[in-house]
């Protein structure tokens, strides 16, 4: 199966789950859901979502016990609105990847900080 075709249709279910995840599931009780990624095997059976959440320690336990609860009933929605031959099994991991980008880079502009202190000149 081309490579094109794969790439096509990972972004056809991050698009889709994305948004059957915001019509379905309201930001104030699982906090705000973001689809990352979609990995989905090469005969499209199984599908790796990778979401981010954001919002308190609580609302992130409740979300992935809740995607994964519901992950039948999201599988349908996407099913009505994707023509796929089979619509592939989802299952939801937390991508933590933004957030150590983020801690990454505000390590490296507290590097920057501390290497804009001039040096002290000695003169012998």
């Amino acid at each position: 199966m081309s490579s094109y075709r794969i790439e096509r249709i990972r972004e056809l279910l991050k698009r889709e789950i994305g948004s059957v995840i915001r019509r379905e599931f309201p930001v104030e009780e699982l906090g705000l859901v973001s689809v990352n990624d979609v990995e989905v095997s090469g005969d499209l059976r199984h599908a790796t979502v990778y979401v981010s959440i954001l919002g308190t320690a609580e609302q992130q336990k409740k979300s992935v016990r809740r995607l994964q609860e519901q992950r039948w009933r999201i599988q349908d929605l996407v099913a009505r609105s994707v023509v796929l031959k089979y619509i592939p099994v989802l299952r939801f991991v937390v991508d933590d990847s933004i957030a150590r980008g983020n801690r990454v880079i505000q390590i490296l502009e507290e590097l920057e900080r501390g290497q804009e202190a001039p040096p002290s000149e000695s003169n012998p």
